[in-house]
């Protein structure tokens, strides 16, 4: 049976349909880490015993991993160069493209394991092999990546329409409660159990770069 290499694809689009290329790793890593986290914010009332969180966003799921590049001649999978190898990943994973005015999108594949739509955030590099003459014949790369969801993803994991959950939202300059209420219970005649549920003492002005919570329908 033939060795699944772990495989980083470039794409040109989010929607991961123009490819560019592929690097497969030399040497597939002994393991990987996934991470999720979530944020919350503190509901600030005032004369409380306690504080009460309140769901603010899920962080995007991040993978990162250990590899080894080794040019020594000891590996089944020879390559000539660390630093050609270097290059190569970098062109892949981590160069500005200037098509699209940023890095590439990736793929992380790894035989029917592992499949992960993503950007390269972090790349740590410990050469700790050289030749007589400084040329690096091994080294150590940790690499971090952080899932990448298209605006219809993010949506359909959110599912934001539904009156029944509580919302938090950021104010921004120009918005009004009754548009804040009707974006989200799809009526504006919420505003005034809004307003109160936030303890705000005038609703017609708010404060940019606040956090108003929108309660479920049963409890304005």
């Amino acid at each position: 049976m033939t060795l699944k290499k772990l495989t980083i694809i470039a794409y040109a689009d989010p929607g991961f349909s123009d490819q560019l290329g592929e690097y497969a790793l030399q040497i597939n890593p002994e393991s990987y880490r996934q991470t999720h986290s979530t944020q919350y914010t503190d509901n600030d009332s005032t004369d409380t015993a306690g504080v009460t969180t309140k769901f603010y966003v899920s962080d995007p799921q991040k993978v990162s991993f250990d590899f080894y590049l080794d040019a020594t001649g000891v590996m089944e999978t020879a390559i000539a160069s660390v630093a050609a190898e270097i290059s190569k990943l970098k062109g892949i994973a981590y160069d500005y493209n200037g098509q699209i005015h940023a890095p590439n999108y990736l793929e992380l594949v790894w035989g029917n394991g592992v499949t992960f739509n993503c950007r390269l955030t972090s790349l740590d590099i410990d050469y700790t092999l050289f030749q007589t003459d400084g040329t690096p014949v091994r080294a150590k790369l940790s690499a971090g990546f952080e899932e990448y969801l298209s605006p219809q993803e993010i949506a359909q994991r959110a599912n934001k329409s539904s009156p029944d959950m509580t919302h938090a939202r950021v104010v921004h300059s120009g918005d009004t409660l009754p548009a804040m209420c009707n974006d989200i219970y799809g009526s504006s005649q919420y505003y005034l159990g809004v307003a109160q549920y936030n303890r705000l003492s005038n609703f017609r002005q708010l404060v940019p770069g606040s956090t108003l919570y929108f309660p479920p329908l049963a409890s304005t």
